[in-house]
């Protein structure tokens, strides 16, 4: 006799992204070199700022937080993924669960680091001569601790609200991984107070952050356009440019996935963008936001000598 609410679903099928054995064999070529990709560079970026003294500010820090995050996010997707792209798709209901507390504590914790990123530079540009006290290392540390705190938080929330619910019929859900949008319809009892927590997550996780970020940046273009030489302006730029570029990419895919969710609408769109914020991101962070940075190609060929030629 059933002793929890969802003792009828055993386990959940996902959808396969293609059922063309050509195009399968590409897609999990290409999934596997991002992945590939994403944990050696994070990892890099993991060894090099913490083994380079030299890389010991609130910058580099934020790094630190963030590729371990892409690590992470990247484990919880993308082995499973390939796993179903060349055997059954389906997932137990403890690993969907899992995977949806891992994602939504990852995407969380992105999205206030990005804040917090965001932060940095303006203080770093905009108030040079107070930078060092107001981005302490006491104050990187609570930063980062209420990042990870906060983001932890609601995934709990919301991951034990997913648990509450009964899932007693359809067991097929119309998504590549295990996420909380698309897992909803399948339930046999209300969702309306699922619906409203993705709402309200979204609205404070991402578009209240997304909103901070502009500020800061609008901060931040006013300072530069008052640099008075061209390679003043550069130097400074470049140092913001392509985190405003992904940080706006990541940001429209969250909030239009989770947004349209919760009121209700078709994700059949939203799919490939999930699978952006999921694999391809944390493939590109640690290129964008670091492998290519003077600092860290420096530290890089003192720890790898053979990266000198």
């Amino acid at each position: 006799m059933a002793s929890s609410n969802h003792s009828s679903v055993a386990e959940f099928v996902l959808q396969r992204i293609s059922e063309n054995p050509r195009i399968q064999i590409f897609l999990f070529s290409l999934f596997l070199g991002l992945f590939i990709v994403a944990v050696t560079g994070n990892s890099l970026i993991l060894i090099v700022t913490s083994l380079n003294p030299g890389l010991h500010t609130p910058t580099y820090f934020f790094l630190i937080n963030l590729a371990f995050l892409d690590v992470l996010s990247a484990s919880t997707v993308v082995p499973k993924l390939l796993q179903n792209l060349m055997t059954k798709s389906t997932i137990s209901y403890g690993g969907c669960i899992a995977q949806i507390y891992l994602l939504t504590w990852c995407l969380g914790a992105e999205l206030l680091l990005f804040t917090a990123m965001a932060h940095d530079r303006y203080v770093a540009i905009c108030q040079p001569l107070h930078y060092s006290t107001i981005m302490s290392k006491a104050a990187c540390c609570l930063i980062a601790s209420a990042v990870w705190v906060i983001s932890g938080t609601n995934a709990a929330i919301n991951m034990i609200m997913t648990v509450r619910l009964s899932f007693c019929g359809p067991n097929v859900i119309d998504h590549f991984f295990c996420e909380i949008p698309p897992l909803l319809p399948l339930s046999c009892s209300s969702t309306y107070v699922n619906n409203i927590l993705v709402i309200i997550a979204d609205m404070l996780f991402a578009i209240f952050n997304f909103l901070l970020i502009l500020v800061s940046y609008g901060f931040i273009i006013s300072s530069i356009s008052k640099i008075r030489t061209k390679e003043g302006k550069k130097r400074a730029f470049s140092t913001c440019s392509s985190h405003l570029i992904v940080v706006t990419m990541y940001y429209c895919t969250i909030i239009y996935i989770y947004i349209l969710s919760g009121l209700g609408k078709s994700l059949k769109e939203g799919k490939v963008a999930s699978v952006f914020y999921a694999i391809v991101t944390p493939a590109l962070n640690p290129l964008i936001y670091s492998l290519r940075n003077k600092d860290v190609k420096i530290a890089l060929k003192k720890l790898c000598p053979f990266l000198r030629k």
